[in-house]
């Protein structure tokens, strides 16, 4: 049985990433965009997948996101398209290794602010809903009510 240990380009073992000389690589392999390379050591990974809807007939898109390990022998930046592989647990939510960098996503700064700009438009779009909520809203008093609630017996 063979398996799958991590590599660098010039094709030794990579020992700075792992504490007992190796990291067998098992289990699923998927292809995405990192997304996020803010964390040390560590990277966010994004891809599409397409899920059936058995009511419509129809499949609707969804995004899939996981945090990997960034060997600094490959050191992946957001943007770039990885190949990422299942690996024993790193930490409480990395249980993936980016294995290679395959390129630059084209458009991902583009797509990456347009996000940023619909994200900031949502909450200005609440904070208006609620100022007209609060005009549109009747006051507490009646007509004729002075306010005065003594002497009514």
């Amino acid at each position: 049985m063979s398996t799958n240990r991590i590599k660098n380009p010039e094709g030794q073992n990579l020992d700075k990433l792992r504490p007992k000389n190796s990291l067998s690589l098992r289990g699923r392999t998927f292809i995405g965009t990192v997304i996020s390379a803010r964390m040390q050591k560590t990277v966010t990974v994004e891809w599409e997948r397409k899920h059936f809807l058995k009511k419509y007939e129809r499949y609707e898109k969804r995004k899939s996101k996981v945090k990997a390990h960034n060997p600094e022998s490959v050191n992946a930046k957001e943007g770039d398209v990885v190949r990422i592989k299942e690996c024993r647990p790193i930490s409480k939510t990395k249980n993936f290794i980016v294995v290679e960098v395959m390129g630059k996503e084209k458009g991902f700064k583009e797509r990456m602010e347009a996000e940023e700009e619909s994200k900031a438009r949502k909450p200005a779009k609440e904070e208006k809903a609620k100022e007209e909520n609060v005009r549109m809203k009747p006051s507490n008093r009646s007509v004729g009510n002075t306010g005065n609630t003594e002497g009514e017996d």
